[in-house]
């Protein structure tokens, strides 16, 4: 269930004595194209129905109070002196807008935010860049300022990046911010151009949650070193072919390279140029309406993250091949960064309930870990429901 904007925003007038505007931002998964983004590739994500909401009102003394309803804590900061130092806390997210709308000359006045979430931490789904979102469009509507899709998602990647430390790309932040209902949308990170894609009504997308928790939010263990393996890899491609994005060096190039760079940097490589591939190839499968070729590039997708990537873990592994042994399954393959999370699995509509009930129990079965799974279909972003009344 989906967090209730209403009782958040009376919430937030009995502790701050005014009810205040809410801003609500959803969560996000990605059909295919995972690590691709922070190389200038190619993803094809969805918003989905998991929120964070804000909810904002004028504050006093120059500062900028968050009390998150999930912890039951109030953090406050001084606007003017605030400087970049995480704490390897909950509020980080939030004071790295604030930092970041600083860095790019907006002026910020002192204000109250309620902060309260329904999306599920740690699970591949994008918390982060919920409560990023969700939080610049706060503080924007109090400062008479408005932000284009590219410069918003801009800005809160660069909190998460510069402000928290995490080695995340543009992707979570941009869909999670320009998300439309019922489409999908593969993005180029590099451009950041996009196009919308609509899912067939006879599939439903399931999420299902190994319960397995990861992090991304810091520069060390395994996201961060698969994020270093990449660069240097991509390093040795610009020295000798002068590509300066994966995105565009070709197998052949990165074959060539493969005594220059270490076992590990040329498979990670190696997933991320094929990826791409693999992403234009589902463009291509869903314009032509031919799901069984999007379902065997998602599974394929998967091999290559476990594989060449090496950003799986059994528990995901076992989602995936329990899913796609199951009537009506059409593809299943990890979500998000990696090393635990959440898969994504397409499946037709009729067969979906069916799906989501054994899947559960075989998963149990095989792990003694009862999964959580959500049905879902895109949503809107940020923007969308703000524009819908989805602030108010």
């Amino acid at each position: 269930m989906t967090v209730v904007e209403g009782s958040v925003r009376a919430a937030h007038g009995e502790r701050f004595g005014v009810e205040g505007k809410f801003y609500s931002a959803p969560a996000r998964v990605n059909l295919i194209g995972e690590h691709t983004d922070y190389t200038g590739g190619l993803v094809m994500p969805m918003a989905i129905e998991f929120r964070t909401v804000a909810t904002i009102s004028p504050g006093t003394d120059g500062k900028a109070v968050f009390y998150s309803a999930n912890y039951g804590e109030t953090k406050s900061f001084d606007i003017a002196s605030l400087e970049r130092a995480p704490q390897g806390h909950w509020s980080d997210y939030a004071a790295g807008v604030v930092w970041s709308l600083k860095q790019a000359g907006i002026v910020i006045p002192a204000f109250n935010m309620s902060l309260e979430g329904d999306v599920p931490l740690g699970a591949g789904l994008s918390s982060s860049a919920s409560i990023e979102v969700a939080v610049a469009m706060a503080i924007l509507s109090i400062t008479g300022s408005s932000l284009s899709l590219k410069e918003l998602a801009i800005l809160c990647r660069r909190a998460e990046n510069e402000y928290v430390g995490a080695k995340s790309g543009i992707m979570d932040q941009f869909i999670v911010a320009g998300g439309v209902q019922h489409r999908a949308m593969m993005l180029d990170c590099r451009s950041l151009d996009y196009e919308l894609l609509p899912l067939p009504e006879e599939i439903r997308v399931v999420i299902a949650n190994s319960m397995v928790r990861h992090s991304v939010s810091s520069a060390t263990g395994g996201y961060g070193n698969r994020r270093d393996e990449v660069e240097a890899g991509q390093a040795v491609l610009c020295k000798e072919f002068g590509r300066e994005l994966l995105r565009d060096a070709s197998l052949a190039e990165l074959e060539a390279c493969r005594d220059k760079m270490s076992l590990e940097s040329f498979a990670r490589c190696k997933h991320i140029i094929t990826e791409n591939s693999r992403v234009l190839a589902a463009r291509e499968a869903l314009l032509a309406g031919d799901l069984e070729n999007f379902g065997k590039l998602m599974i394929e997708a998967h091999a290559s993250m476990r594989d060449d990537f090496a950003a799986s873990c059994p528990e995901v592994d076992t989602l995936v091949e329990i899913a796609t042994c199951l009537p009506g399954c059409i593809g299943a393959r990890i979500t998000g960064g990696g090393f635990g999370g959440c898969t994504v699995n397409v499946v037709k509509t009729e067969l979906t309930d069916k799906f989501v009930e054994q899947i559960r129990q075989q998963y149990e079965k095989a792990t003694g870990i009862k999964a959580d799974c959500f049905i879902s279909s895109p949503s809107d972003g940020a923007l969308a429901l703000a524009a819908k009344g989805g602030a108010a």
